[in-house]
């Protein structure tokens, strides 16, 4: 019988995943990773490790080889990855999720991170869980059974939240944000997503993953959308996303090579300004603060 892990195992492993995140202190998100099993979310040995574009089988049976910084199919041919957890942790740390908060969590695959986001909301809290594959759907149901405060839902997950929603967490990439994801945020309402383009333009076979991209985290303020993005990241393409033209990626693909970095404030319809980083006629990206883009 398979062993699971210890507390004290996934205690280290927290610690380990926040340092290597870059986050010195967060003690509720330390606690959140050290309560959930990973194993219980992946399913039986032997699991396969992606990495170098490529999967590999684990070397080990043993769930020990969980609690690394690694990436673990969910559906390899699909390119669906429980993903990395250091980079889920700086995510969860840059959201700063609170007691008694409503998250759409989007693309949840197994739910891994959705249990983490729900011990951080805790019991006054919700989660809507949106899984766009329906085996996946059903996989993570069974996966968060246990978690009163989690709904998991099978749709497409541009289509949330349908309701107000304190964060919106995506865990796809897409070429622009989605409606719901921008207008049906709470005011200080926080939305992290991987902006990006597509490696090929729709004809490449087999999963389809970023060129470039970055988490771009935004936040509802009174005069606008506050934004930056928080790092750049790899992810698979989301289903059932429509594209932009490839137009509109060489524009993107361009501005990624500009210092994509000093993004400050999003533009949500209204006029666009001259010198954004990144601009289409709905919506843009600007390196102004937003004070300043919003009295332009």
């Amino acid at each position: 019988m398979l062993a699971g892990s210890t507390m004290e195992q996934r205690r280290h492993y927290a610690v380990r995943m926040l340092q290597k995140a870059g986050v010195l202190e967060d003690g509720p998100l330390a606690n959140a990773f050290s309560h959930v099993r990973r194993e219980d979310f992946l399913g039986p040995p032997p699991w396969l490790i992606q990495e170098h574009g490529g999967y590999r089988e684990a070397p080990s049976h043993d769930v020990a080889t969980l609690y690394e910084d690694v990436l673990v199919a969910l559906d390899a041919p699909r390119g669906v990855n429980n993903g990395s957890p250091s980079l889920h942790a700086l995510a969860l740390h840059s959201l700063a999720p609170r007691r008694g908060e409503t998250v759409v969590h989007a693309g949840v695959g197994t739910g891994y991170y959705t249990a983490i986001l729900s011990e951080l909301v805790g019991p006054q809290g919700r989660i809507l869980a949106v899984e766009y594959d329906p085996a996946l759907t059903e996989r993570a149901r069974a996966c968060l059974a246990g978690r009163a405060n989690v709904e998991v839902i099978c749709g497409n997950a541009v289509e949330w939240p349908k309701e107000d929603a304190d964060i919106v967490y995506v865990n796809f990439a897409v070429d622009r944000p989605a409606d719901p994801w921008i207008e049906r945020l709470k005011p200080g309402g926080r939305l992290l997503f991987p902006l990006g383009v597509p490696l090929f333009e729709g004809g490449g076979k087999g999963p389809e993953y970023t060129a470039m991209a970055g988490f771009l985290l935004m936040r509802r303020e009174a005069a606008g959308y506050a934004a930056r993005f928080i790092e750049g990241v790899s992810f698979v393409w989301g289903e059932g996303v429509a594209q932009s033209d490839w137009a509109c990626h060489t524009r993107l693909r361009a501005a990624f090579v500009d210092n994509w970095r000093a993004v400050q404030s999003l533009r949500w319809k209204g006029v666009p300004a001259e010198d954004e980083w990144y601009s289409e006629p709905d919506w843009g990206l600007s390196t102004h603060a937003l004070a300043v883009a919003a009295a332009e």
